[in-house]
């Protein structure tokens, strides 16, 4: 049984978009025809207002082909006015959609995290109305012009079709020739792009360790390689532009001179006026392909954009819709957890189980690299379980709306991030701004006086990034956020590592105040300071669980484990077992 191919949402949004290509065509056809009125004009001065020396005849041609053009005119700002709006509405439908796949990609560690489907998909946005695509529109015109030809002689007829075929022809050379150094050429530059922007990000590290011409060094090597491309489809696409404005123009003298050929024969009615018409629509008759080949570079472009969004959008559909749950009081239980990173196969916590209750804090040790930090993440839904489950309140952590849940939840991440904007907004949210809150926020962790020394106050900007705080600052201002409102399960990452003695002992405050009004806390912590107010200890090694209880019972079990290790070394273990078995303990 053939599995059926999924549904493309870009196609899906392009197809909608039917009604205004179909009007805009029909634009481009009646824009396309009126473009011959000039030389219609001439005709008909040349014949007929000349041979009769009427002045009202020639007034009255005038204004017809005034009327004629302003049509025209009209006709083409409206059929650039139907382009904007079909762009306007492909963006409204995919935007936001893009814009959700992106942070999808990045929760979930696929390829598609960094800003450049937003980048393609302005290229396709802007395709709409490029002018390539404008002259793709004007080919039923180009039908109209070569049934003329035909009706006024066939070997008129023949001469266009056969320079259409070449014309055509040229075009598919064209695409041979500079689609491959084209679509490299690209590769090239998006990667040349995010090597400078990972540098940016890392710009302090750079400058301290004098690494800036090594990395200098390495990106003009990525730079170089995309303008060589780049280079090599230029040099391409620009012999066959020539060749084909070359045949544009050999067209026109040509059904010229066959024009010529034909009269003397006596075989092309209309007379000599017919020639000039015949070589005008011999040359409007490949202008939409001499377009289209001498703008080959923007279908490029927009084709390699399609093919970078479109598997995105595939592998990260829209999340369900799923059904509203009560609020939460704290309840959390995690049940035979085995989980890692998104994409990777390796387990890092294995077969994880214990329980919290609301009011309840627990803190969570161990060495470097045994899974604590992939706990946390788990325990506030961002990334998903293999098997087990993380529940808060019996549902499933990571299926519940983050929008729905979000309000409940605080989280303070191991690397801190703020994002552009002022200190309220941060603290906030971003949502709706609530002083009252903020404020109480603010003076949870002792952060109220320095905010309110500030020049602009709580209206103060962070910068990018948090810029312009100091790292206890940051960490400070991104606890006040996790702490902001009624939250009733916290999940705190190495909260005190940028902290001095006053701001531990303001987390120790802030934490003990929000557990006496119920709210659940995990604390993933390498410092003692925090232990004071923890309810139990998990202790964690290899992703596994060592420990897990109330605190004095756990605090007992290690230092009984390390006494024991440290009189009792085994045999053909060096003397690290004692320092192996002591690392279990928090420093």
């Amino acid at each position: 049984m053939s599995s059926r191919k999924p549904v493309s949402e870009l196609r899906d949004a392009v197809l909608a978009l039917r009604p205004q290509l179909v009007r805009a065509t029909w634009f481009s056809l009646g824009s396309s025809l009126l473009l011959l009125m000039p030389t219609l004009y001439m005709l008909e001065v040349y014949g007929r207002v000349l041979d009769s020396r009427s002045a009202m005849t020639l007034a009255m041609l005038t204004l017809l082909v005034l009327a004629a053009l302003l049509v025209m005119g009209v006709l083409d700002w409206a059929r650039a006015e139907v382009m904007r709006e079909a762009s306007l509405r492909l963006d409204q439908r995919l935007s936001a959609r893009i814009f959700d796949a992106i942070f999808e990609a990045s929760l979930k560690r696929v390829p598609g995290s960094s800003a450049q489907p937003m980048s393609d998909f302005r290229t396709l946005r802007e395709f709409l109305y490029a002018p390539v695509l404008l002259a793709l529109l004007e080919s039923p015109a180009a039908l109209v012009l070569m049934v003329l030809l035909f009706a006024m002689d066939a070997v008129l007829g023949w001469a266009a079709l056969a320079g259409a075929i070449v014309q055509t022809l040229l075009a598919w050379m064209t695409e041979r020739s500079t689609q491959p150094p084209l679509t490299a050429a690209n590769r090239s530059a998006i990667a040349a792009q995010q090597y400078a922007d990972g540098s940016l990000r890392n710009a302090q590290v750079i400058e301290s360790m004098g690494m800036l011409r090594d990395i200098h060094s390495r990106w003009m090597d990525k730079h170089q390689e995309s303008l060589a491309q780049q280079a090599q489809a230029s040099d391409a696409a620009g012999g066959y532009q020539a060749l084909s404005r070359m045949l544009q123009l050999m067209m026109g003298s040509v059904l010229l001179g066959l024009g010529a050929w034909l009269l003397l024969r006596a075989d092309l009615p209309g007379g000599g006026g017919m020639i000039i018409v015949a070589s005008v629509l011999g040359g409007r008759l490949l202008a939409p392909l001499v377009q289209i080949v001498s703008q080959w570079r923007v279908v490029v472009n927009a084709r390699d954009a399609w093919a970078r969004l479109e598997p995105l959008l595939a592998q990260l559909p829209p999340r369900p819709e799923t059904m509203p749950l009560p609020p939460p009081r704290g309840q959390l239980s995690v049940e035979n957890l085995v989980a890692g990173a998104p994409g990777s196969t390796t387990p890092i916590l294995k077969g994880l189980h214990f329980a919290l209750r609301p009011g309840e804090v627990l803190a969570v040790v161990g060495p470097s690299a045994s899974g604590k930090t992939t706990l946390a993440r788990l325990l506030v839904g961002v990334w998903p379980a293999a098997s087990g489950k993380v529940r808060l309140d019996g549902a499933d952590v990571f299926s519940w709306n983050k929008a729905e849940l979000g309000p409940y939840m605080g989280y303070l991440p191991q690397e801190v991030a703020l994002l552009d904007g002022t200190l309220a907004e941060n603290i906030a949210r971003f949502g709706e701004v609530d002083m009252a809150k903020v404020e109480a926020a603010a003076r949870a962790v002792e952060l109220h006086d320095f905010i309110m020394a500030l020049p602009q106050g709580y209206d103060s900007p962070v910068g990018r990034e948090g810029a312009i705080l100091s790292g206890g600052q940051r960490q400070r201002v991104a606890l006040a956020r996790a702490l902001y409102g009624e939250p009733v399960f916290v999940v705190l990452d190495e909260p005190n590592a940028s902290l001095d003695e006053a701001g531990d002992a303001a987390l120790a405050h802030a934490i003990e105040r929000r557990k006496a009004q119920g709210t659940s806390f995990v604390v993933v912590t390498q410092r003692t300071s925090v232990l004071g107010v923890a309810d139990k200890m998990l202790v964690l090694r290899d992703g596994t669980q060592q420990l897990f209880g109330p605190r004095d019972e756990v605090l007992a079990g290690l230092a009984k484990a390390v006494q024991q290790t440290q009189k009792l070394p085994q045999p053909g273990r060096p003397a690290e077992a004692a320092a192996s078995a002591s690392e279990l303990a928090p420093s």
